[in-house]
């Protein structure tokens, strides 16, 4: 979707501070942020995944909040979403009366190996990759409602296959759990030019990894 949190290309959003020996975790509370979400996660019951619920938010909601503040705001409406919780359980910080009991789906000693891992996204399919290595190509001129992977930067944008990674989960559909819908990515090399017109620096180019749906024929 058309949002604040596609902000690839966008001027005058301030210089990047950067902060020498960064910690992981600037507070004890964005540590038990995260392992609430990957507990949950662990649960394989929620139905939407992390981006959606923060792209969703008002720009002056997204831009004031933290990082961690944005993982605990989609957190909370994934569980929602999912039907795991009720507003008002969230709320009042109590289950609802009559609600049954979950088991864990991790024991302490299995949460930490739990947290590192992370499940391959690539996929077997039997078709040829629809594009390849040096052919022109366009970045498809969409506005989709839901999340997407496609910069805006780069709609409309023609640009050239310079690798073919595999075939992968389609994000724009597992996101919502509306299936894996697999299919090739590509490396796609946009001149500088192209996207940014003439007064950007001739040989400059940028490398975007494009699924088969952003992409069309030049």
């Amino acid at each position: 979707m058309n949002g604040i949190h596609d902000m690839g290309g966008m001027q005058d959003m301030g210089p990047i501070q950067y902060e020498k020996n960064e910690p992981v975790f600037h507070a004890p509370w964005e540590g038990r942020v995260w392992a609430m979400a990957r507990a949950v996660q662990a649960t394989r019951k929620l139905r939407i995944g992390l981006r959606p619920p923060i792209e969703s938010l008002p720009a002056v909601e997204y831009l004031r909040r933290s990082y961690y503040e944005l993982w605990l705001t989609s957190l909370i409406e994934r569980m929602v979403g999912s039907d795991l919780v009720s507003r008002s359980e969230i709320e009042s910080g109590r289950p609802g009366e009559g609600t049954a009991k979950s088991k864990p789906p991790l024991s302490a000693a299995e949460a930490p190996a739990y947290g590192l891992t992370l499940a391959s996204s690539r996929r077997n399919v039997q078709t040829a990759a629809r594009f390849q290595m040096g052919q022109q190509v366009r970045a498809r001129n969409i506005n989709p409602a839901g999340h997407t992977r496609l910069p805006r930067y780069a709609r409309g944008k023609f640009g050239t296959i310079d690798r073919i990674h595999g075939a992968y989960v389609f994000p724009d559909t597992s996101v919502y759990s509306l299936g894996d819908k697999p299919q090739y990515v590509y490396s796609v090399r946009f001149s500088a030019r192209e996207l940014w017109g003439d007064d950007a620096v001739p040989q400059d180019g940028v490398y975007i990894d494009m699924w088969d749906d952003y992409l069309e024929p030049a």
